[in-house]
């Protein structure tokens, strides 16, 4: 079906998928941002895999270096996400150990 949607087709696709999912995430109240970072970390960690099997099944140079630079930036966006996933859990757990005292 994708060698039947041209590129301006595809580009349309994208926008409108951006559009959607900023004001998605843009509704979701400030208590729900950690559970939304999780699921999208592991979202994140299916496109990863993903990455790198498409990269595996790369024939040509151009393709082995595109495959390459999605596996890095997947990678970058996955770790990162857990880390700030981590560093919201911590600030969450800090005030309960304060108001415990």
């Amino acid at each position: 079906m994708a060698n039947q949607i041209g590129g301006v087709g595809l580009l349309t696709i994208f926008v409108l998928a951006v559009f959607v999912g900023f004001e998605v995430v843009s509704k979701v109240s400030a208590i729900l941002h950690t559970p939304l970072m999780s699921g999208a970390n592991a979202i994140h960690g299916v496109v990863l895999v993903g990455a790198i099997l498409i990269t595996g099944t790369a024939s040509g140079p151009v393709q082995i270096i595109l495959g390459l630079i999605a596996v890095v930036l997947g990678t970058v966006n996955m770790v990162g996400g857990f880390v700030v996933t981590d560093r919201m859990l911590r600030m969450f757990s800090a005030k309960r150990s304060e108001d415990r005292r």
